[in-house]
């Protein structure tokens, strides 16, 4: 009974992603520009990994977070892009209910770390401004091991609530997901029974996971601000401003296109703005992160070049 009850409910096996573009031609230009994308995504975050492993002048708390943020950047643009490559090079779109839900989970599990994550790197950078005497007690290493294990509890927490919500709904009509992955928005719009409960859940717990985040961010900078504008060297607060300006760079791509594709109650019919978001969260985002560090930050440029190069360092 309970067998047949479930095969009612969800009469859809499986969901066609209909990706980027339609046109054979300019299928094969994205398969080409995607796959650039992820092989420099990759090789750049993994460098910034092995730059801060290799450099002890970057086993601080700071670069311990950013190595994490680079891991993290892998894994989404992994989630998404390779699968989106293979149905390119087969010319597939199909994808099973079963595999559309892990993608959806994983997605929702490392977006939601990141989440935290920002957050994290925000609270490091107001104590070494705001309180540098206590700085190594408050941001000792058990420290910065409770936060990365809290982040990904919450994070777990946030994926595995919107997949279990999600497996309550009927799909038993159109089956073609207007997009590149698995996405909340685009499933809602699929469903054949009601997802006002779903979009309420997906606004109060994406308040929560970006609205929480994103106040205690700005509160943070609020006081770094305060306490950078005391400095009186220029050099001073040039190299203050210097550590904060990449992490606020990545904090507002981050929570702005989160914000424009999460935080919109009622179901809209997808757009082309929403594949654009969708590029921009899975990868252009992962891709930029290893710039933005990289080029703000001579520690880290002297870091990659002794990895690239076999030199220890260029000062």
């Amino acid at each position: 009974m309970d067998l047949e009850a479930r095969r009612n409910r969800t009469a859809v096996t499986e969901f066609i992603l209909l990706g980027l573009v339609e046109t054979e031609k300019l299928q094969s230009v994205v398969f080409v520009l995607f796959l650039i994308a992820y092989l420099v995504t990759v090789g750049g975050n993994l460098s910034i990994l092995a730059a801060i492993l290799v450099e002890p002048k970057l086993h601080t708390p700071m670069y311990f977070f950013l190595g994490n943020l680079s891991a993290l950047d892998v894994g989404c643009i992994t989630v998404t892009v390779p699968a989106m490559l293979s149905r390119l090079l087969s010319h597939k779109r199909r994808i099973s209910y079963e595999a559309c839900l892990t993608q959806l989970f994983f997605f929702h599990l490392l977006a939601g770390m990141d989440c935290f994550l920002l957050t994290a790197m925000a609270y490091d950078r107001f104590l070494a401004i705001c309180q540098p005497l206590t700085y190594s007690t408050h941001m000792s290493q058990a420290v910065q091991l409770i936060l990365v294990a809290v982040s990904w509890a919450f994070a777990f927490t946030n994926a595995l609530t919107h997949t279990i919500a999600l497996t309550t709904l009927n799909f038993c009509g159109p089956n073609e997901v207007n997009h590149f992955y698995c996405d909340l928005p685009q499933l809602f719009q699929l469903s054949c029974s009601s997802t006002q409960l779903n979009e309420l859940l997906l606004f109060a717990v994406g308040f929560i996971m970006a609205g929480a985040p994103v106040v205690l961010i700005i509160t943070s900078y609020i006081h770094v601000a305060a306490a950078v504008l005391q400095i009186h060297s220029v050099e001073g607060k040039k190299k203050a401003f210097s550590t904060c300006g990449s992490h606020l760079t990545v904090v507002c791509l981050f929570f702005g296109t989160g914000i424009f594709n999460y935080m919109r109650l009622g179901s809209e019919e997808s757009s082309d703005k929403d594949k654009g978001v969708g590029v921009f969260n899975t990868v252009i985002n992962p891709m930029l992160n290893p710039l933005i560090y990289s080029l703000r930050n001579p520690d880290v440029q002297n870091a990659l070049w002794r990895v690239l190069v076999g030199k220890r360092s260029l000062t």
